[in-house]
């Protein structure tokens, strides 16, 4: 199905990220989960191209879930989106396979620019490999 699953357990966070990427990115959300069992459950039905993951959630943390979430589709993105990304090894982020970290009080003004490079067609990422990307003191890629 493709798009993007986002998983937070505030809906309103949830319901801000669904406006921002359908109104400033040209992609779609396919499907919210509000914990990590429940985002294992819809990206198995739905099958998204990124994952949009809170650290802090109940039931199962962002970190539990991106585990399962990458052996169960290695091809899909997942970002780490929280607002303790400090406490986050770049070693942890990647052996849990997380794509990129990001905090949610500085990442959200470079989430567009984020999603356009981690959902960038194959033939996009080779012209694209070359440009020399911003990076903000915010913004941990793994």
């Amino acid at each position: 199905m493709g798009g993007i699953l986002i998983c937070d357990d505030n809906p309103n966070i949830r319901y801000l990220l669904r406006v921002y990427i359908e109104s400033q990115t040209p992609f779609k959300v396919c499907g919210e989960a509000g914990h990590g069992t429940d985002a294992i459950e819809k990206a198995r039905r739905l099958q998204p191209e990124l994952i949009l993951l809170d650290l802090s959630m109940p039931v199962m943390t962002g970190a539990e879930a991106a585990s399962v979430l990458k052996a169960m589709l290695p091809r899909t993105k997942i970002v780490l989106f929280s607002m303790h990304f400090d406490n986050i090894p770049r070693s942890l982020a990647a052996a849990i396979g997380v794509d990129l970290v990001l905090s949610k009080s500085d990442g959200i003004t470079k989430l567009s620019e984020h999603l356009k490079t981690l959902l960038a067609p194959i033939e996009s990422v080779n012209e694209t490999a070359n440009l020399e990307t911003p990076q903000s003191i915010a913004e941990k890629p793994v």
